[in-house]
């Protein structure tokens, strides 16, 4: 049954290599999925400023997301390499091995089948050592084509160029800030104001008894209608002059 026995190793070697090609499909698909859906929870908490419930939402969804990931692409296919969780038997493994070989199919699922069923018997065993000695040279680990997984590396790539992208362009913050406010989603944050206001004045000392004019401009993707300043208690509305400035005239 020397034979038969070396078959079995094979077997185990071919489910090893089966579990191991798993593997590396789910590192690939972890860091496609799992990766461009951090960028997606990120992206939403930029543009949207969520409240600290919305936030903590996203998070946890974010957190069951990427351990659901984790677990089903990666921990799984680990356990089962090292046989810490039932994966694939014998015969499962016959059937995915024929139909790669498919010359050995009915061969191999006899053989185990057989080896199932014997009781001693001299021409069960002689018929499982003639079927063992012609599987012999098959290379079950060949049914196993690791080059396969290529196609997978294209999608992993995709939320990496996305990082480049952002970081080349300078608006790493997109992802730094974003980041920050998800994980701390118990604080408030208040979103910045669409607009400030920059001095155009060369200086602001006034000249006691002449008139000064304050010169004000908007920087930012928002031009408001109407400008008021403070001054003594009392409300002012700046002159509108065009192209965001605003002036006012104390005299």
């Amino acid at each position: 049954m020397e034979d038969f026995n070396r078959i079995r190793e094979k077997l185990q070697q071919f489910i090893k290599k089966y579990y191991f090609n798993e593997l590396i499909k789910g590192l690939l698909l972890f860091m496609a999925i799992g990766v461009l859906y951090l960028i997606f929870t990120l992206f939403v908490e930029y543009f949207l400023w969520l409240k600290p419930v919305a936030r903590s939402l996203l998070f946890w969804l974010f957190v069951i997301v990427e351990l659901t990931l984790f677990v089903g692409y990666i921990i799984f296919p680990i356990i089962k390499i090292f046989g810490l969780k039932r994966g694939l038997n014998e015969v499962e493994a016959s059937k995915i091995i024929g139909n790669h070989f498919p010359e050995v199919r009915d061969k191999l699922l006899n053989m185990l089948q057989l080896s199932e069923g014997m009781h001693n018997s001299e021409l069960i065993v002689a018929s499982i050592e003639q079927k063992s000695t012609e599987l012999q040279p098959i290379p079950f680990k060949h049914a196993v084509d690791l080059t396969k997984n290529k196609k997978y590396l294209k999608y992993a790539v995709i939320p990496f160029f996305i990082w480049l992208l952002v970081f080349i362009t300078g608006n790493i913050s997109i992802f730094t800030d974003s980041f920050s406010r998800v994980v701390h989603y118990n604080k408030v944050y208040l979103p910045p104001a669409p607009f400030y206001f920059a001095v155009l004045n060369d200086s602001l000392l006034v000249v006691e008894g002449q008139p000064f004019i304050l010169q004000v401009e908007t920087v930012g993707n928002t031009v408001p209608e109407n400008v008021k300043i403070n001054f003594l208690n009392e409300s002012y509305y700046l002159e509108n002059t065009g192209m965001g400035k605003f002036q006012y005239s104390f005299s």
